[in-house]
């Protein structure tokens, strides 16, 4: 978690943002934490809200990934961030980036879930050539930083052999030992899309848009769908829904997979890398907590020793 003086700093820089310096009267509720996990601390006040990133960020490369969330050729489809002065403030050495606060999808309407437009706005993504020079997204690298989080947990009991084993059958590209499948590489990737990554801006009844751009960069299209696809897979994810979503996608014209028929030869392998990624952060999340595996948390790990039972892969990956 982190410290009192993060979070009172973050909370200080969203707030000056979020109000002209002459205003010192604003009577807004104190700053809110959102969210305050290892790969980043989101505190708002009023209509901002300022992210203190994971340690160790920084760079070209992130600096690469924040100019694409502000580019013009991908106005509609990522929230841009709020303009600060370089070099970005820290706060204990992480740096930290200012966001209009935007509404997010409301966990206790699922039926309200905006897969369709999640849908649409991947596609529009995807459909986009990368307007600024960037690394690659780093949906491979979250999978195998999940794997070696397990391991140094030390989690015992089932689940644990099963998810090695599932991870033993991936190609090297998808645990991020190689790069992704020539042809497949070039395209612009979110790199940890689920439901969390939508907010409505401006809030609460504006048009959808994604965020966080943390993982961002070219790879393969396929690991932006492959979250909904393992949720599918796994009976999470109702079949109504995960086709919903997946016609949506095409109707807009993602890249992902192909247009009509069946969806699983580019899929396959994304699904599973993150199939094996919940599965290794929810034993990880258990050893860590002293706790048993919850219901949807062993099905994940089920679904691991279903793929460590298959074929390495359903078949090649598209090149064209």
């Amino acid at each position: 978690m982190s410290s009192a003086e993060v979070v009172t700093t973050l909370g200080g820089l969203a707030h000056t943002a979020a109000h002209p310096a002459a205003d010192n009267g604003c009577g807004c509720p104190p700053p809110r934490v959102l969210a305050d996990r290892p790969d980043g601390t989101v505190v708002r006040s009023g209509k901002t809200v300022a992210k203190a990133h994971a340690p160790g960020t920084g760079g070209p490369e992130f600096a690469a990934r924040l100019a694409l969330a502000a580019a013009p050729a991908l106005a509609g489809v990522l929230l841009p961030p709020v303009p600060v002065p370089h070099p970005l403030p820290r706060a204990e050495g992480r740096p930290v980036t200012l966001w209009p606060y935007g509404e997010p999808v409301d966990p206790a309407d699922p039926e309200a879930a905006p897969w369709e437009e999640a849908a649409d706005l991947l596609a529009r993504l995807h459909r986009t050539a990368p307007p600024v020079p960037l690394p690659p997204m780093r949906g491979p690298a979250k999978a195998a930083l999940a794997v070696a989080r397990m391991r140094a947990a030390h989690p015992v009991g089932p689940g644990r052999a099963e998810v090695l084993a599932a991870w033993a059958t991936l190609p090297g590209w998808a645990r991020d030992e190689a790069p992704a499948p020539p042809g497949r590489a070039g395209f612009l990737c979110h790199g940890d899309l689920h439901l969390g990554q939508l907010v409505r801006h401006p809030a609460p009844h504006g048009r959808w848009l994604l965020i966080d751009i943390d993982d961002t960069g070219t790879g393969d299209p396929a690991w932006d769908l492959a979250r909904p696809a393992a949720w599918h897979a796994a009976g999470l994810l109702p079949d109504t829904v995960w086709r919903r979503f997946l016609d949506a996608y095409r109707a807009a014209g993602g890249p992902a997979v192909r247009a009509a028929g069946d969806p699983w030869p580019e899929l396959d392998v994304p699904a599973r890398a993150l199939t094996v990624q919940t599965a290794a952060l929810a034993l990880a999340k258990a050893a860590e907590e002293g706790r048993e595996l919850d219901e949807v948390e062993r099905l994940m790990t089920d679904a691991c020793a279903r793929i460590a039972s298959l074929p390495p892969e359903l078949a090649p990956p598209r090149t064209s």
